[in-house]
């Protein structure tokens, strides 16, 4: 199996800073399947290649299929892996450069993050989609791809195609973002892994995939397949996925098909979208114009309300700085306009704690906040948005626990993120806002997001909250 990563950046030998790998030097690295070799096939100030060469042993092959409890079949001795790029390779790849795809260079940390011109090369590659697959896995994120088929026999060219492609893609991007979509992408092509998949597989996907899989159009083929269409860890992945492209679990979960005419089926507007929209219209019916986003994430709120010039200030709010890094990118704020970026300003605080630069803002949203705090830190977040920031509104948003039922992906009994600390029922929810209300001098009206479903209600529970005058 063989891989090569290509640059003609400037000081394009400065690849082996960014790869911890010495340009002058041959490297060979112990896998669980055989050995991988790093070696640079050119190296000079204008073009610098590196080729990854996984050499699999076919014995300890065996044995760890042998792991997953197929028992003998002929198959484990008769099969493409020593030869075409697959999950041996994408685990290769992890191993050998686990530092560069952690985005770290302590020897050159200005050449972390920046894009530079790329070229990959993985000349035997499975894909069970064909070229066509191929394309639309690569060519959203960025790259220009090349997905040639190869024979099935170039003697007998009646025997038509195979199912590898040898692929060449070339773009300009981080070596990190590179090499992790690499490393999901190949086996997800394959459709098939080597090695047992656990839980852990949804972590290692999820902080791979950071900042590119959560946004991408295919990203539930590649989440089932990547975890070898395990339910239950599919449906962990998805909803993780969904809370941070901010759409609803059920619908990303659905058929593994490549459709043949590349066509979807209409589908009605994402709980996610009409969740922001009554928030927005909430705001307006409030009269809001200054807004704090409370827990505002990678920014899918904030994207909505900046552009609206009725809302003349816009705090974005998180506890994560990773989220409010990867919401200043989504915003594009070095390209935003400059009436927009003025309204707008990002901000690492707790919900939890008093902050007095929450004070004096027409509202504060909370939406699909609250379940992610521990029941005994509840009060904490009301005394701090309630009794201290005491914004003229606040909107609230969450889960009504009643509906999960209709989601034929959730479990009996599950909640929809393995982070909520909770779901209630409206009466839970509704006797929460009430008591919250009377203690700090508001009055609460609810309302529905989503279809109001006659027995169990809508999936989204709001409850707007207004401030009584003294």
């Amino acid at each position: 199996m063989l891989l090569t990563l290509t640059t003609t950046m400037p000081k394009a030998s400065d690849l082996g800073f960014l790869l911890h790998k010495h340009p002058d030097r041959a490297q060979s690295f112990d896998v669980a399947v055989g050995t991988a070799h790093v070696v640079w096939p050119e190296v000079s100030a204008e073009r610098s290649t590196v080729a990854l060469l996984l050499e699999v042993d076919p014995v300890a092959l065996v044995r760890g299929r042998g792991r997953q409890g197929e028992g003998f079949s002929l198959q484990q001795y008769v099969n493409d892996r020593p030869h075409a790029a697959s999950s041996m390779l994408a685990v290769a790849l992890g191993k050998v450069f686990r530092t560069a795809m952690a985005g770290r260079c302590d020897a050159r940390p200005d050449l972390v993050g920046t894009p530079v011109p790329l070229e990959v090369s993985v000349p035997a590659l499975p894909s069970r989609g064909g070229p066509e697959l191929v394309r639309r896995l690569f060519e959203p994120l960025g790259w220009q791809v090349e997905a040639a088929p190869l024979p099935l026999d170039e003697t007998v060219p009646a025997w038509g195609a195979s199912p590898y492609v040898d692929l060449r893609l070339s773009g300009t991007m981080t070596v990190e973002a590179a090499l992790t979509q690499l490393y999901v992408l190949i086996p997800v092509l394959d459709d098939g892994k080597h090695y047992w998949v656990t839980g852990d597989e949804v972590d290692k996907l999820l902080r791979a995939g950071a900042g590119w899989l959560e946004g991408h159009p295919e990203r539930e083929l590649v989440t089932r397949r990547y975890l070898k269409h395990q339910p239950g860890l599919v449906t962990d992945a998805v909803a993780r996925l969904a809370e941070l492209d901010d759409a609803a679990p059920v619908e990303l979960v659905g058929a593994d098909t490549v459709e043949a005419d590349g066509e979807a089926e209409a589908r009605p507007a994402p709980l996610a979208v009409r969740r922001r929209a009554a928030v927005l219209q909430a705001l307006r019916d409030e009269g809001a114009k200054s807004v704090v986003d409370l827990g505002c994430g990678e920014g899918f709120l904030l994207r909505e309300l900046v552009p609206d010039p009725s809302f003349t200030s816009v705090l974005g709010v998180d506890v994560s700085h990773r989220a409010l890094e990867t919401a200043e990118r989504r915003l594009h704020l070095d390209r935003m306009p400059d009436s927009q970026r003025a309204r707008l300003r990002l901000l690492q605080s707790s919900v939890t704690y008093r902050d007095d630069r929450l004070v004096g803002h027409d509202a504060v949203v909370l939406m699909e906040v609250i379940e992610h705090v521990d029941l005994d830190r509840l009060p904490a977040l009301e005394r701090s948005v309630f009794g201290h920031a005491r914004p003229t509104s606040v909107v609230v948003t969450t889960p009504n626990v009643e509906h999960n039922m209709r989601f034929e992906t959730l479990a009996a009994g599950t909640v929809r993120h393995p982070d909520h600390r909770f779901e209630w029922t409206r009466a839970e929810f509704r006797a929460w806002a009430d008591a919250v209300a009377e203690r700090h001098g508001y009055r609460v009206d609810y309302r529905p997001v989503g279809d109001d479903d006659p027995e169990v209600g809508p999936p989204t529970q709001m409850a707007v909250f207004r401030k009584v005058a003294a």
